[in-house]
């Protein structure tokens, strides 16, 4: 036969040409994330309405109260309550080991709320990084940030990007002051 008209074999086409979505998460983060308790589908509204209420109930000595909305509801019923620890070296820095609970914020009342101010939009607790205790927090919007002692960090236009920075250790964007 004629190396011209050999036959040659068909090779599987990607995923994508046949209709396909790309995975929710990278391998790591849906590693991650499953190693927690997370699988898709999740959602415990029930959880989330709780929080929800503790939180409005919640009131500072000196009168500030949270604010709560639906992408916090929505982020606490789909990922409340993990305890995410990553499985491996960040890309950047140390990747976050995380606890999805927003009471940990319920003192943060005026710091949530004046940064929220300040960047124009309303903050609800998500959790925490457990090893630095930084505090996650999320928008209205569903934008998440991350308050530690060296400052506020923007993480991600929304939890599935923030999970995945944190997650896999990618340096979030300071937020500076201008």
């Amino acid at each position: 036969m004629h190396p011209d008209h050999a036959t040659t074999p068909k090779l599987p086409r990607p995923a994508a040409e046949h209709g396909a979505t790309a995975p929710r998460f990278s391998v790591p983060v849906d590693a991650a994330l499953r190693s927690a308790g997370w699988q898709p589908g999740r959602w415990d509204i029930k959880q989330a309405e709780f929080w929800a209420d503790t939180l409005r109930e919640h009131t500072s000595p000196a009168g500030h109260r949270h604010t709560v909305f639906p992408a916090a509801v929505e982020a606490w019923a789909e990922f409340g309550g993990l305890r995410i620890t990553p499985g491996g070296p960040g890309r950047q820095i140390a990747p976050a080991t995380l606890h999805l609970d927003p009471l940990h914020g319920r003192h943060l009342a005026r710091t949530l709320g004046d940064l929220g101010l300040a960047l124009g939009t309303e903050l609800c607790p998500l959790g925490q990084e457990t090893d630095t205790t930084a505090a996650l927090a999320i928008d209205a919007e569903g934008r998440v940030y991350t308050l530690d002692h060296t400052g506020d960090w923007y993480v991600g236009p929304d939890i599935d990007h923030a999970l995945a920075t944190l997650i896999t250790g990618i340096e979030p964007v300071r937020l500076t002051a201008g």
